[in-house]
């Protein structure tokens, strides 16, 4: 019964507008350091002191566009601090071709290390509980996000939607945190056979992974700015897996 109440709370949700997902009034940009570099990001904050549990929300490769912003915003009504890090420091792609260029400009290692530093970064702050810490990312972010949980052992739930798949087992042995994916049977980037070649992978390292398959989905399905793509059924489950997998996991305390 919680789990219902859960989802139909969830989606009452996902029916806030764009605009005001785009700038609220629980929103700040913030910086923080990130090696001798200065990272950025934009933090949603929830109600009440806290401490909350806390989600790093990683881009698409277009960049911390409103639909991440609404992503992040999402997390914030839900009772969790939201970090959505900006890896392109301030740009964002109005093209697929300006997104592939600034996707092919970011040096992994920096991404990644942006990505390690938010968590640093939030791990400190008063209003956030450092035990209840999780990633989300999608496509190019869902790869990151798969990185970051090797980088960081200490997350307690990581998020992989439609994201490129790591099986080196030295690396994959790093991962602590349980692994929820959604992918899309129709993906010609991430196929399923490179689904089951991970999940193979992390069951044969006892690593806890719940991996769903969606038959006629391509790439990026849950963002209905990808009208070929987009499809609201899949895109709506793999959204309520999502927010109840990290719910189960972290805890957040809504106000």
């Amino acid at each position: 019964m919680k789990r219902k109440v859960f989802a139909g709370t969830l989606f009452v949700l996902f029916g806030l507008s764009l605009a005001h997902a785009a700038n609220p009034a629980n929103m700040q940009a913030v910086t923080f350091p990130s090696g001798s570099d200065t990272a950025q990001g934009l933090l949603y904050l929830p109600g009440g002191s806290g401490p909350h549990a806390a989600v790093v929300v990683i881009q698409e490769w277009w960049g911390v566009n409103d639909w991440i912003k609404e992503q992040a915003q999402h997390f914030a009504a839900e009772g969790y601090v939201a970090l959505a890090v900006d890896l392109y420091r301030g740009k964002v792609a109005t093209d697929s071709d300006m997104a592939h260029e600034l996707m092919r400009g970011l040096p992994q290692d920096r991404g990644v290390r942006d990505l390690t530093s938010a968590v640093a970064w939030l791990e400190k702050r008063p209003d956030v509980d450092p035990h209840r810490m999780g990633a989300i990312g999608w496509c190019m972010g869902g790869g990151y996000s798969a990185q970051l949980a090797i980088a960081d052992p200490s997350l307690k739930a990581v998020v992989i939607n439609y994201g490129s798949l790591p099986t080196d087992k030295a690396a994959l042995e790093k991962i602590q945190a349980p692994v929820l994916g959604n992918f899309g049977g129709l993906d010609r980037g991430i196929t399923p056979d490179d689904v089951h070649a991970f999940e193979a992978a992390m069951q044969s390292l006892g690593k806890s992974t719940d991996l769903k398959i969606y038959p006629d989905a391509g790439h990026a399905f849950e963002n209905p700015n990808n009208t070929a793509g987009y499809r609201p059924e899949d895109a709506k489950d793999a959204q309520s897996r999502s927010h109840q997998f990290l719910a189960d996991h972290l805890h957040p305390v809504r106000q």
